[in-house]
């Protein structure tokens, strides 16, 4: 599992001006962070990880293969870069997930019988809805 504090050895920050909160600070400092990892050159992450990354993170990677995440939630330039690698752990994480295969199973005979014994039922109440003979 990747955490934040791993990653921050290997990422660096860029800090530009932020659209969130903050008024008119927004025009004047530079509080938004974008955060850059190149994970191709890590050492947190083996192959087959580096590839599932690349795969289900491709639209987060740059042409330079860096994998990158901003944040300017906050008005303070430390929260942001904080939030930034809270949120790369996270998607890192979330990429590296390999969910259980399922398998296949076959009904079980009471199933069968439970389901042959409703649909005998419904055809008879739908056999009563026709005409009546004198």
């Amino acid at each position: 599992m990747i955490t934040s504090d791993r990653l921050r050895s290997e990422v660096f920050f860029k800090a530009v001006r932020s659209r969130g909160p903050g008024g008119q600070n927004v025009n004047k400092v530079s509080s938004a962070a974008i955060m850059y990892w190149d994970f191709l050159f890590s050492s947190l992450l083996n192959e087959d990880q580096k590839r599932r990354v690349r795969l289900r993170l491709h639209a987060m990677i740059n042409s330079e293969n860096q994998l990158y995440v901003r944040s300017d939630e906050f008005r303070d330039l430390g929260q942001n870069k904080a939030r930034c690698l809270e949120k790369m752990a996270a998607l890192v994480t979330a990429a590296l997930h390999v969910p259980k295969k399922r398998k296949a199973t076959k009904p079980t005979f009471a199933s069968k019988q439970k389901r042959q014994e409703s649909k005998r039922r419904r055809g008879e109440i739908k056999k009563l809805r026709g005409r009546v003979d004198d």
